[in-house]
């Protein structure tokens, strides 16, 4: 019996039409290049997207890595990367070879958002060094390890004062007034002025700055870069849009304020510097603009807020849930502040616990586990393998700090870590919490500052808080401690209430 010529066509199509599909998907599928990092089988179209967790990868960065290697590759799309680990890998790539790392690749979530022109995100070059040449100069002369920094962090620490001794004898909850005190002690730098806690600009910005950090290195950002096909469709991150928007308004307001009371070659602040550099350059092709300006201000002001005011919240988190810490934290303070009005960033040097312990608490808080995405700027190679140019680079700098070999208790958190045999502070070179090379922090210096200040003022017995002591518990009530932070741009740790206490 003949077969219906019908059927026979409908077959032959539904075939051939199979044939395309596998056609194309293996056109589609990306291919490793020659010599690159190996890592897990590639998806077409998706790449390994399927083998990490859209909402926190860290886990799957070190199972990956216990597969293939301090230096593996993998792909968000059709795009390749290479995920860093470990001292020796980063250590090649990022001080090494700085400068074929140092690029930041252009077309992912975070640089749409604010239109490529961010200053943390900005590829490497001119403009690119050109501002950060500037930036470096101005904060050092406000004073990076001067007294004018200092008397502006100390002028801060008086109201977080005020807001603790209203919560003596009672539990608070101090994220937002970490927040805002690391918020303000910035704004100060930028702007000359501090805000009331419940000012419009603090609110706003920070709410603005905690969506758009979660939303960045969440599963939405993820798919976002991995799938370009939906990046015009009105999903939950288009809202970082919104939210960059809404602060550009707010900064570009307060740069046409500050204008109008500007004295030209008399800085008050870095605006006041960097609107003196753009008329010293008018007469030239400069790299310098008023829209540039808004956009760099914002990015270290978050940059200035985020990670101190975390690194602070995981401070007091471990600090009073390790109560013999603070105890000795204590004591040490007591020892060589004992008469004194004020704390100052020199007093470091004569307390090697308190180094210690601060030190400690960076390493275990990891706030910005996976830096920031680097790039490479042009063709090299790293540990043996060759890595083409413009590969997005993954620094995994948890890999650093927790590294077994590196650390002495690199799975707890031990102030040991940073005390030698006779008790001296020593900083292990796997200590890298502000990444290293060019792209390193550039915050670092008043970041260390706040931090230590803030710590030693507030735990200490100086003549600034007499006669207040204070002693932070962690309440009774508030079952056992967890650790666990939340994942995003900057890691945080979960919420939590502390009890204020006057020490006897």
């Amino acid at each position: 019996m003949a077969a219906d010529p019908v059927h026979s066509t409908m077959l032959s199509s539904v075939i051939l039409l199979w044939v395309c599909v596998v056609f194309i998907i293996l056109l589609l599928k990306p291919r490793r290049p020659k010599n690159f990092p190996p890592g897990p089988p590639i998806l077409p179209i998706l790449g390994n997207i399927l083998h990490m967790s859209l909402e926190n990868p860290l886990k799957d960065f070190e199972r990956l890595r216990k597969t293939y290697g301090n230096v593996y590759s993998l792909y968000l799309g059709p795009k390749p990367a290479v995920v860093i680990s470990g001292m020796k890998a980063m250590k090649e790539a990022l001080v090494n070879k700085a400068t074929d790392f140092a690029g930041r690749p252009q077309d992912l979530y975070v640089n749409d958002t604010t239109q490529r022109k961010g200053f943390i995100l900005a590829d490497y070059g001119p403009i690119w060094r050109d501002h950060r040449r500037f930036a470096l100069t101005t904060l050092r002369n406000f004073g990076l390890g001067k007294n004018s920094m200092e008397d502006r962090i100390h002028g801060e620490i008086k109201y977080v004062i005020d807001t603790l001794e209203r919560s003596i004898g009672k539990t608070m909850s101090p994220q937002v007034m970490f927040h805002n005190a690391s918020s303000n002690i910035i704004c100060q730098v930028l702007f000359g002025r501090r805000y009331k806690y419940d000012d419009e600009f603090i609110r706003v910005i920070v709410q603005c700055f905690t969506e758009n950090g979660k939303l960045a290195n969440g599963p939405w950002a993820m798919l976002y870069d991995s799938l370009p096909m939906i990046r015009s469709l009105p999903l939950p991150f288009q809202k970082a849009f919104k939210n960059v928007e809404t602060c550009q308004k707010i900064a570009k307001r307060l740069l046409t304020e500050h204008k109008s009371t500007q004295i030209p070659g008399q800085p008050r602040d870095f605006v006041d510097c960097y609107l003196d550099e753009m008329d010293k350059r008018s007469g030239e092709d400069s790299t310098f603009s008023e829209q540039l300006l808004s956009i760099y201000a914002l990015d270290l002001h978050f940059a200035g807020t985020d990670t101190t005011s975390n690194t602070l919240l995981f401070g007091f988190l471990y600090l009073m849930t390790h109560p013999h810490v603070q105890e000795r934290f204590q004591e040490e303070i007591d020892t060589v502040l004992e008469g004194k009005d004020l704390a100052s960033f020199d007093d470091r040097n004569n307390m090697p616990y308190v180094q210690a312990v601060i030190h400690e608490v960076q390493r275990v808080a990891n706030t910005v586990p996976l830096s920031v995405f680097h790039c490479t700027t042009k063709d090299t190679e790293l540990m043996g393998y060759s890595i083409p140019r413009g590969t997005m680079i993954i620094p995994n700098l948890t890999s650093v700090l927790n590294e077994e070999g590196q650390w002495k208790y690199p799975h707890e958190f031990n102030p040991e870590n940073f005390l030698n045999e006779q008790g001296e502070f020593v900083k292990p070179e796997a200590f890298m919490p502000f990444s290293a090379g060019p792209r390193m922090c550039l915050g670092e210096s008043l970041a260390r500052m706040e931090l230590l200040l803030l710590l030693v003022t507030l735990l200490g017995e100086v003549m600034f808080l007499w006669p207040r002591k204070f002693k932070f518990i962690w309440p009774e009530d508030a079952g056992e401690p967890d650790y666990t932070p939340v994942y995003g741009v900057t890691l945080t740790p979960k919420p939590y209430r502390m009890k204020v206490q006057l020490r006897a």
